[in-house]
């Protein structure tokens, strides 16, 4: 079989011979593609050669009554448990790949001689794992040999003695101080990988159906299943097996964990994301199984954002696990069980299974690795196993649990029960007293490239963010507003869905194939549209009068600034006699301003070009000069005159890396990398002005990088504004290469500032410690800054992730060219804008934070027809400190809305909400937007009183007025 992720059906035609009755029948299926049963127009049983998954049970004891004859389907799919790699698991997929069927078969299954094969394995690991020391090997070892001795292969009635001599030894027991291991099937399925979203839906179904099967004949097992798209998929497109899993959810078997929409990025996406991600996932949960999951898992995912643990408990979440860290190159995590501390001092207790894994098999020496290698023993004598193969492969085999069965409670191992989540963290809580606690991000040491490769697709993320942000405001706006506009509750919730299937832990990372790639743009494109569509929508109904020609009206232009200051910025506009010019205008703070006439600006940008081929631009706030290379040579503050570039260095330099590394191509980028920086010196075209100044300077030029990419760039300075722009353009061809661009700073600091989920944070800019240099590439939301006493420079984005700071060094990590998965990955067209900001005292007083959201959520732009100059805000924040992040529509409730708010500068403050819209009501609420005990606000003057310590998320509900 060839032609990757298609399918082919066997049509399969069993007779059974009436002499083996009384026999346990099995039907054998063996193919390197995976497969599923399918039988009465059901699926019955996955197939998985590598998840020792190659039989469907027919009859565990033939009966006259039961059918001899019967007819099954096999669909069999054109790729392995790892998709269809050429050479490699991770190699981009093999158009030529054969997938073959090397058995099809009616069998008798021996259940005797497998028992009896079983006792002997345990035996034999005990024997030989346990060591000589110890006394418990050697009666392992002779009870093997007495079993064997015992045995004659050619005579059945010897076996019940032989087992009867290993029943002796699994019984003996354990003493009361023995660890006890919490084992829990789970099958960790990638939403997409090294395979599309769509053969994902499949290998669910695949596998779950298998699990059901093993839960009708062991009625102990419990399997944990994250990801409720997964459960969604299912729901859609195998309705029959989703009502026997509702069944068995019912019964405790089958356990939703996670609570998440997927198992998505711990890095990337934004705080608003994360939360619609607990949001998604918690709801979905709640109408499908009647309840919420109470543990956050996370597995496989390349490092934790220090903010999660703040967004787990807003959700109803205390309690976390995962595994990656054990992945970490350099250092050795310290912990397996202990509390985690956020940002903003919120607290989750994490586990992390010692036997470092999620796909164990039951094997006795993954139990004695799990005592072994626990940090935390003495703190707490529980811990967790997860068992089962994963992507696909069908989670538990009836071999594992059988395995774990003589390992129950057996002297000399530790206890093994088949336990669930909420067993294990229930004892962990009640053992936590003697716990320790880790601040901060669970940074992972391994897989840093993740943070810039598939650029396209990080782009879109940020782009698509910003989009849903918009439409959301924009939208509950014009509900406000009163009129026939009805909220797009339906269309918001499957976009925010594809956005969010877009942020699972192997897509937003770019660590996926081409298939895959293709998809998630894809998505981005209609959330794109859609999106466009809905705001459209959104404005005609909240700005209706001011858009109607009236009489003596004039031609006028609405500004509308989503975010929740006001902004007074350069725009492009259509002016009355139809051209495409600029203003300088001003906006309220989540509002809009009818624009006649533009502001003249307080000083006009100045542009000049020197005797030496170098521009000069000032606007009264910077002054900058540049090089005909586009350097940035000097970046002054007017007002103080103190220079940003050191003597003799060039900002704005970019720099070429060689990228090639040990295995894992698009994920990591190795330190050794650093070892072979060339700076960019190829000119193509060199510096000219573009725009001579008044509202708006700049200039552009063009270099060529490596062998055959190019890049121009316009480097923008605006009137009023006070930082300067790079508008970049690459055209990218190269392979195993890493673009960054550094800017040197007169600033000495040992601590860089970055962005992340409604924070930030500080990590070293010195590599003292192995911690300190495992960060030589770290990951960065909308802006970073170095900053010393009085004076500091940030750089902002609009759409890059990957960013490091080495002693005065600022670098931010533009584009990398791995092989695989995607051979084509990233050689493309890119387009994108980073800036640069001096600024005097600190980046709070200095306003980064509220620049880096102007850079990435601009004005927007409408033709009207209004007589009448007009400015209307509906939202604003008394405190520089506080950011309205998110405004929606509160699902399901008609004339009630959420508010999301952060403390954004790590201070303790008060802040007033103020709103012109007719709120009759206020109350605080939880992430999942349910009102909290004692959360009433009352409605003053000022408006809403709210309190925040560092870093603090509220939710704000308001009811309006009918």
């Amino acid at each position: 079989l060839s032609s990757r992720w298609e399918t082919c059906w066997f049509k399969v035609e069993l007779s059974i011979p009436p002499t083996w009755a009384g026999r346990e029948v099995h039907f054998i299926w063996e193919s390197d593609g995976e497969g599923m049963v399918w039988r009465d127009a059901q699926p019955v049983q996955g197939l998985t050669k590598e998840g020792e998954k190659t039989s469907y049970i027919l009859t565990s004891s033939l009966k006259e009554t039961e059918p001899h004859s019967l007819t099954l389907y096999v669909e069999l799919a054109c790729n392995g448990l790892f998709g269809a790699g050429k050479g490699s698991m991770i190699a981009p997929p093999d158009p030529d790949r054969r997938f073959t069927l090397s058995k099809a078969e009616l069998v008798v299954f021996n259940r005797n001689v497998y028992e009896l094969l079983v006792d002997l394995e345990i035996l034999l690991d005990m024997a030989q794992l346990l060591g000589e020391e110890n006394q418990r090997s050697f009666q392992a070892l002779y009870t093997a040999n007495q079993m064997v001795n015992m045995c004659d292969v050619m005579d059945a009635s010897t076996f019940p003695a032989a087992r009867d001599l290993a029943a002796a030894i699994f019984s003996q027991r354990n003493g009361e101080s023995q660890h006890t291991i919490h084992a829990v099937g789970h099958c960790h399925i990638d939403s997409a990988w090294l395979w599309p979203y769509e053969e994902t839906i499949r290998k669910c179904a695949r596998s779950w159906v298998t699990v059901v099967r093993l839960m009708e004949r062991n009625p102990e097992l419990t399997f944990a299943c994250s990801q409720a798209q997964q459960f969604e998929w299912v729901r859609s497109w195998y309705p029959g097996l989703y009502a026997q899993i509702q069944d068995f959810v019912a019964k405790g078997q089958f356990i939703p964990v996670g609570g998440t929409w997927v198992e998505m990025d711990g890095n990337l996406p934004s705080g608003e994301s994360m939360v619609r991600q607990f949001l998604q996932g918690q709801r979905f949960f709640q109408e499908q199984f009647g309840r919420i999951c109470s543990e956050f898992w996370l597995p496989d995912t390349f490092g934790y954002s220090a903010q999660l643990p703040q967004l787990m408990r807003g959700c109803g979440i205390r309690r976390f696990l995962t595994q990656k860290l054990s992945w970490n190159l350099v250092n050795t995590f310290p912990h397996h069980t202990f509390f985690w501390e956020g940002i903003d001092g919120s607290r989750v207790l994490t586990h992390f299974p010692p036997g470092d894994s999620y796909g164990m098999h039951g094997q006795v020496e993954e139990m004695l690795k799990t005592v072994k290698n626990n940090k935390d023993k003495g703190r707490v004598n529980h811990s967790a196993l997860l068992f089962g193969f994963g992507d696909g492969g069908g989670g538990p085999t009836q071999k594992m649990l059988d395995r774990m069965k003589r390992m129950s409670d057996t002297d000399g191992l530790p206890r093994v029960q088949i336990s669930t989540p909420d067993r294990l963290f229930s004892v962990l809580e009640k053992e936590s007293s003697q716990l320790c606690t880790w601040v901060g991000e669970l940074f992972l040491e391994l897989h840093n490239g993740t943070y810039t490769t598939q650029a396209q697709i990080k782009k879109g993320n940020r782009e698509c963010e910003r989009i849903l942000h918009d439409v959301e405001v924009l939208s509950t706006l014009a509900v406000a507003q009163g009129g026939a506009f009805q909220y797009p509750a339906s269309q918001l919730q499957r976009l925010w869905r594809l956005l969010l299937l877009n942020q699972f832990h192997d897509v937003l990372p770019g660590s996926c194939i081409q298939l895959v790639v293709e998809d998630a743009l894809q998505y981005y494109t209609e959330i794109r549209s859609t999106g466009a569509q809905l705001q459209e929508e959104a404005v005609q109904s909240l700005c209706r009068e001011l858009l109607q020609p009236t009489a003596g009206s004039a031609e006028t232009t609405l500004v509308l600034n989503t975010l929740p200051w006001e902004r007074t910025e350069v725009i492009s506009w259509t002016g009355p006699d139809r051209k495409k010019t600029l203003a300088l205008v001003t906006v309220p703070s989540m509002g809009y301003a009818i624009v006649r006439e533009p502001l003249l600006p307080p000083q006009p940008v100045a542009v000049r070009k020197q005797e030496d081929g170098s521009i000069a631009m000032e606007n009264g706030v910077i002054a900058v000069c540049l090089d005909m290379m586009g350097h940035l040579t000097s970046l002054r503050l007017v007002g103080s005159e103190r220079e940003s570039v050191p003597d003799g260095c060039y900002a704005n330099q970019f720099a070429l890396f060689d990228d090639v590394p040990l295995y894992w191509d698009a994920w990591d980028v190795m330190d050794y990398h650093l070892q072979t920086r060339k700076p960019v010196t190829t000119l193509l075209k060199p510096l000219e002005i573009t725009l001579d100044g008044g509202l708006r300077g700049s200039a552009s030029f063009s270099l060529q990088i490596g062998e055959g990419s190019t890049l121009t760039q316009e480097i923008i300075l605006d009137a009023t504004c006070p930082y300067l722009r790079f508008v970049t353009q690459v055209e990218w061809k190269e392979a195993h290469k890493f673009l960054k661009v550094e800017f040197p700073v007169q600033v000495r600091s040992t601590n860089a500032t970055y962005e992340i989920q409604f924070g930030h944070l500080q990590r070293p800019t010195h590599w003292n410690t192995s911690w300190d240099w495992a960060r030589f590439e770290v990951w960065v939301h909308k802006w970073l800054d170095l900053s010393e006493h009085g004076f500091g420079v940030a750089l902002l984005n609009d759409c890059k992730y990957g960013a490091s700071a080495h002693g005065n060094i600022l670098s931010l990590s533009l584009l990398r060219a791995p092989k695989s998965p995607d051979a084509m990955a990233d050689i493309a067209h890119h387009q994108f804008t980073y800036a640069v900001m001096p600024h005097l005292g600190s980046f709070q007083d200095a306003g980064v934070i509220q620049h880096a959201y102007n850079l990435n959520f601009p004005l927007h732009t409408v033709p009207a027809t209004s007589a009448q100059c007009l400015f209307w805000s509906a939202f604003s924040v008394s405190s520089p400190a506080v950011v309205l992040e998110t405004v929606k529509q509160a699902s399901p409730r008609g004339r009630t809305m959420v508010v999301r708010l952060y403390e954004a500068h790590g201070s303790t403050v008060v802040a007033w909400l103020q709103t012109s819209l007719p709120v009759k009501e206020a109350m605080l609420c939880d992430l999942l937007e349910q009102p909290a005990a004692q959360g009433h606000l009352p409605l003053e003057q000022r408006g809403v009183r709210l309190s925040f310590t560092p870093f603090r998320v509220l939710s704000v509900l308001l009811v309006l007025r009918q």
